[in-house]
């Protein structure tokens, strides 16, 4: 497969995934907004950041109104992480390879970018927009896993994936947990409740969560959940250890050797969140092993990027070490 096939397949999905987190970030807000004060930015500051772009936010947006943090994260231009952004980088990489894409995923994914264009789009309510988002990334990971062959362009849309909704969760659980940590006297209160609620909703895992926890909503369990459950797919654990699949299968036509840098960094990253405990992590620092695995993500998809999407530049040849006399020119006699 060629290096920018594999780049372009990786990144559709990176930025299908991400348009899919931030609309259901902003989709749960809007719903957790009818239980805050009026005005109250306390649903609305921590998704910027969660996405990472607190200080463009700050900078094109000073006022740092609801409708700001909305308009920022879902259809701002000048926001290269906005959801209607997404789009169309998705887009834009899948016009560069429609021979290798299924006619199914091409067009259904131009189809979400021109309806995105649409003035009547956006005139419907806010919940409808980010739903009918939400729903039309759902359908291209259906349409992606119904249609695509599991060969390498599969695999390589897998990982894009995995890394990317990784990321996210570590992202809003840490905002969660170290922006958003309550004062004493209001851990446990219903405020408190509703964020934690709110915190599984953005994940898409709070019906797991009530299936597999029969307790009431405690920090440990949620994080628990999110970090380190083994079966639910949005949990770190989960997608780290398809990414260590994924990873070997890509590798399997390598030639056997020591492992290199980045097949060490999957494993040792796989392991130390395989075979730990919440009570432990919460005891040294949440926050600190989160950021860490955040830069354990972030080396890992730069590692991925070197070893598969960055052709080789070409070597130079060896100038000789004697070099060959040239012909002696014709003396006139």
């Amino acid at each position: 497969m060629l290096s920018r096939v594999a780049d372009s397949l990786y990144w559709i999905n990176r930025y299908v995934e991400r348009a899919e987190n931030i609309s259901r970030f902003v989709e749960v807000s809007e719903a957790m907004a009818l239980d805050c004060p009026p005005g109250s930015a306390e649903p609305w500051l921590p998704l910027i950041d969660a996405s990472g772009e607190r200080d463009l936010f700050d900078t094109l947006c000073p006022a740092a109104s609801p409708e700001d943090v909305v308009n920022f994260l879902v259809r701002r231009e000048d926001n290269p992480n906005s959801v209607v952004n997404c789009i169309a980088f998705a887009r834009e990489n899948a016009r560069q390879i429609r021979d290798v894409l299924t006619t199914e995923m091409w067009e259904h994914l131009n189809a979400t970018y021109w309806s995105l264009q649409e003035a009547s789009f956006w005139e419907q309510p806010p919940q409808e927009q980010l739903r009918d988002i939400r729903s039309a990334c759902q359908l291209f990971y259906g349409i992606t896993d119904a249609t695509l062959s599991r060969d390498l362009s599969w695999q390589f849309c897998r990982l894009g994936r995995l890394l990317e909704r990784a990321d996210k969760t570590t992202r809003i659980l840490d905002v969660k947990y170290f922006l958003l940590l309550p004062t004493p006297e209001e851990v446990g209160g219903v405020l408190d409740e509703l964020q934690w609620i709110a915190l599984l909703r953005t994940a898409g895992a709070y019906q797991m969560f009530r299936q597999s926890q029969q307790r009431a909503i405690a920090p440990e369990a949620v994080a628990g959940f999110l970090l380190l459950n083994p079966v639910f797919p949005r949990s770190v654990r989960y997608c780290l250890e398809r990414i260590s699949e994924t990873l070997k299968i890509v590798r399997s036509n390598a030639v056997p050797g020591a492992p290199d840098e980045l097949e060490c960094l999957s494993g040792l990253t796989l392991a130390r969140w395989s075979f730990t405990r919440i009570e432990e992590l919460i005891a040294n620092g949440l926050h600190e092993a989160i950021d860490q695995l955040q830069q354990d993500l972030n080396q890992l998809h730069t590692l991925i990027e070197q070893r598969y999407f960055i052709a080789p530049a070409p070597e130079a040849p060896e100038a000789p070490e004697h070099p060959t006399p040239s012909k002696p020119a014709c003396v006139p006699a």
